[in-house]
């Protein structure tokens, strides 16, 4: 009996690295090759059925970072980030945000292909050199106190965590943009996060984001 196809699709918006990585997949004979998008917004028009494994890009047009990968997650993708950016923030920001592994650009297309199909079959798979990354975060949260936000700060970074604009934030919950931007202080102060995608990778460790990107 034939063994399935794995089917993988490419979210990924520099040219010669999605061209090079959609050659590379679909000359694998185990692999066929889904939707080739350069964003986020791109790939979901294409509605692929759930259970594709994505090779995802973070920094892109539109919806990036931590939260492209919450939304393809929600629509019943497992993605692979293959990124430029590796460093501990953006790797714990997208595993926390449900991606099932993480490889940087200078991954070579032979360990790429082993991490879609490491995924493909429930697995998870983080390079070597970054794995050092999660472990260090597991054992910083098992000791770490449980943090504290107001139901007003969990709004507001729930809301952030959406993508919304500091203006949006304010409509939505029926307050001046001030006093928005003065809930942020509070929360950058009580958790020393200060930029959007951390704050968004803070959102996701606090369950803040389950509903977001759906």
């Amino acid at each position: 009996m034939t063994q399935a196809r794995i089917r993988v699709g490419v979210v990924e918006d520099h040219p010669l690295y999605r061209s090079a990585v959609a050659r590379l997949l679909d000359e694998a004979e185990d692999i066929e090759l889904g939707p080739v998008a350069d964003s986020v917004a791109r790939f979901a028009a294409s509605r692929e059925a759930p259970g594709c494994v994505v090779v995802l890009d973070l920094k892109l047009r539109g919806v990036a970072d931590a939260a492209a990968v919450l939304e393809v997650v929600g629509m019943g993708h497992r993605v692979l980030v293959v990124s430029a950016h590796a460093g501990q923030s953006e790797v714990l920001g997208a595993i926390a945000a449900g991606a099932r592994g993480y490889l940087s650009k200078d991954a070579d297309g032979d360990e790429i292909l082993r991490a879609v199909r490491e995924i493909a079959a429930g697995n998870s798979y983080v390079s070597p050199t970054l794995a050092s990354f999660v472990l260090d975060s597991a054992r910083d949260k098992a000791a770490g106190p449980k943090l504290v936000l107001s139901e007003r700060e969990r709004q507001v970074l729930s809301l952030v965590a959406a993508g919304e604009r500091d203006q949006d934030i304010a409509e939505a919950m029926s307050i001046s943009v001030r006093t928005v931007r003065s809930y942020l202080d509070r929360i950058r102060d009580k958790t020393g996060r200060r930029r959007r995608p951390e704050l968004t990778r803070l959102a996701i460790e606090e369950g803040l984001a389950h509903d977001l990107g759906r």
